[in-house]
């Protein structure tokens, strides 16, 4: 009990290392809210572009993620191998 109740969220940062992708789509679905309500002309398509640009934003960062893992695991060690 005394654990929880020293937390500070603002101050503590949670330790999220191991479950990142659980917080990927609200994260990118929240900045869409934002970036949206600023930059869209007309609101009747308001959630439909929030909604296409939460998916937009997670197939990028997976699409990235993908990407780097080609590189580091078989790209790399292919151009510079390691001594053994």
């Amino acid at each position: 009990m005394s654990l929880v109740l020293a937390y500070t969220p603002f101050i503590d940062a949670m330790n999220l290392d191991r479950v990142w992708y659980l917080i990927l789509i609200p994260m990118c679905f929240f900045i869409a809210v934002g970036y949206k309500s600023v930059r869209t002309y007309d609101m009747k398509d308001y959630m439909k572009q929030v909604f296409q640009f939460t998916g937009m934003m997670v197939i990028g960062i997976a699409a990235l993620g993908a990407g780097f893992y080609v590189l580091i695991s078989v790209l790399l060690p292919m151009f510079a191998p390691m001594a053994e």
